[in-house]
């Protein structure tokens, strides 16, 4: 009989004693599956470090590129993750790994595009510190932007850092009279002679941490990073001289070890904005302790922008310090973006 002459009525099917077998939901559990740091993140491909001994006894450490097991979904995997890896972990140039669970998170730090973006974006996870890299001048310092990233380093269990640069163009005593209530520490770095002054304050800052490193462009935050970690070659670029902003260089998050295997900095690109959406309003006045006592005297509900409001009398006491009218202003204004309103 020819192929021509065949229809569905000569296909013969040999069904299974057993009948069909199910499907099953159940995800392997990846027990012999090992664990590495997301060192970098580049269109869908993940660099992954695995510990020293990992692979045995004598075995160095090595860097893996993989990518996300389905198993995953669409759960984000960013720099700083603790990730466990199973397939090709032998770190060729070829070598393609499968990311198939990303461990418990100690800290994540987030940010959204503005107040009033619903889906927030995951910058790093398990950092120990937020670095809030910031010039003195060229270009001008931004407080508001400074106590956003405050605010976030609170909300996220980070400890806040100021790292000042550029203060061979300006003195940073001023600038820094508005964070003294909080007791924020600080390290300020110069150019003197070709040279960046303040690197052996901020070396031991970040000694033993994983720092997170955030700004907003032009602020000199690569130019920092080449100096602390040799060999790094991050990109630095000049300031507009007509709108007094940077141009975005760094163009992707990326975890760099520093010398003598002493912690980690994370660069992140620059930022123009840090909104702050995902934190709850009436969480907000937590995070300026400096000003939260104050409210103690407020009506209930006060939404500490109006007559009734006792942070008027309370930092016209001076309770909040010589910077409290600054300080109650940028709150003011925070409030103001979050609930819709013009920030300024």
């Amino acid at each position: 009989m020819s192929w021509r002459d065949l229809d569905e009525g000569d296909v013969r099917v040999r069904p299974s004693r057993k009948g069909s077998r199910p499907r099953t939901k159940d995800r392997p559990a990846h027990a012999d599956a090992l664990t590495a740091m997301v060192i970098g993140v580049d269109r869908g491909r993940y660099t992954c470090l695995l510990a020293k001994g990992a692979l045995g006894r004598k075995e160095p450490e090595r860097v893996v590129t993989a990518m996300k097991a389905r198993d995953i979904g669409r759960t984000r995997v960013v720099v700083g993750d603790d990730v466990a890896l199973v397939g090709d972990l032998s770190g060729g140039p070829d070598a393609l790994a499968r990311i198939v669970r990303i461990e418990e998170r100690r800290s994540v730090l987030r940010r959204t595009a503005d107040d009033t973006d619903p889906y927030e974006r995951i910058i790093v996870a398990n950092a120990d510190q937020l670095v809030i890299v910031t010039a003195l001048a060229d270009p001008e310092p931004r407080p508001r932007m400074v106590d956003r990233c405050l605010v976030a380093a609170y909300d996220a269990d980070l400890v806040p850092l100021l790292a000042l640069t550029k203060a061979d163009l300006v003195d940073p005593a001023d600038f820094l009279a508005s964070y003294t209530p909080l007791e924020v520490d600080h390290v300020v770095t110069a150019r003197k002679d070709g040279e960046i002054t303040g690197l052996d304050a901020l070396r031991e800052k970040l000694a033993g941490k994983v720092s997170v490193l955030v700004g907003h462009s032009g602020v000199g935050k690569s130019t920092l990073v080449n100096a602390l970690v040799p060999g790094a070659l991050r990109s630095t670029g000049v300031v507009n001289v007509t709108t007094g902003r940077g141009r975005h260089t760094s163009t992707n998050a990326v975890a760099l070890r520093l010398p003598d295997d002493d912690g980690w900095v994370i660069d992140t690109p620059g930022i123009r904005s840090f909104g702050l959406a995902h934190i709850d309003v009436d969480r907000i006045i937590d995070h300026f302790p400096d000003l939260a006592p104050g409210t103690e005297g407020c009506p209930r509900g006060c939404s500490h922008d109006e007559e009734e409001c006792a942070l008027d009398a309370w930092v016209a006491e001076g309770h909040a310090g010589p910077a409290g009218p600054s300080r109650l202003e940028s709150l003011r204004r925070l409030l103001g973006s979050r609930s819709g309103g013009d920030e300024h």
